[in-house]
């Protein structure tokens, strides 16, 4: 009867068979702990490294990273928005009347802002047309890369050219959906100049902060 108790005490110790004074469920334990150790390094490893680019890129995304123009750099000037594309025609009968404007009232503290949509167009067919327009048209004054995100910013934009005068304060005080005269838009910028304008409408401008598209 002692006989056979010693043979099945050897039976399962043969069973659970001792490695480097450990069992098998104390192993198992060992190798879970040194799992999520691995994992957690490389974790520390891959969110500390300076390789910050991005993917995947949306549709029309340009990798191109230039200068950055913020609408709070423009802080204390009357800013002149225009939203616009280079197949639109009655953008382009435009531009030359902005880029008078620009010499016109240069010194007198206000900025005219272009935020391009061509890559937000037509499939972006156009997006690579802006650099050669602006050198075309000699536009003197900071065109950007527009985003959905700015479309939306500004209520959406749902005819070119859309233009928005943003008083000092940076107040949206005057909104035109439609080609707009020279003369038009003089009157407006001197009212605002002069403090002689209407403020009861007006509303916070967004903010916002886009590529400028650059001229080669």
């Amino acid at each position: 009867m002692s006989q056979k108790k010693r043979k099945i005490g050897k039976s399962q110790v043969e069973e659970d068979k001792i490695v480097f004074g450990l069992n098998e469920k104390q192993r198992s334990r060992i190798y879970t702990i040194l799992f999520f150790i691995v994992v957690i390094i490389l974790f520390i490893i891959n969110n500390s490294t300076d390789d910050t680019k991005q993917g995947p890129y949306p549709p029309n995304y340009s990798e191109y990273q230039g200068e950055v123009l913020k609408l709070s750099d423009l802080k204390g000037k009357v800013v002149l928005i225009d939203f616009w594309a280079t197949w639109c025609a009655p953008c382009r009968e435009g531009i030359p009347d902005l880029v008078a404007l620009k010499n016109e009232f240069k010194d007198k503290g206000v900025e005219i802002v272009g935020i391009s949509v061509d890559a937000l167009t037509r499939g972006g067919a156009t997006a690579a047309d802006v650099i050669p327009f602006i050198n075309a048209y000699k536009v003197n004054y900071p065109v950007v890369r527009g985003d959905e995100l700015v479309i939306n910013a500004f209520g959406g934009i749902h005819t070119i050219p859309t233009s928005f005068l943003i008083d000092k304060e940076g107040r949206i005080v005057a909104k035109f959906e439609q080609l707009v005269s020279k003369e038009t838009y003089v009157e407006n910028l001197n009212k605002i100049l002069n403090n002689k304008y209407d403020t009861t409408l007006a509303m916070i401008s967004p903010k916002f902060s886009l590529s400028l598209i650059e001229s080669k």
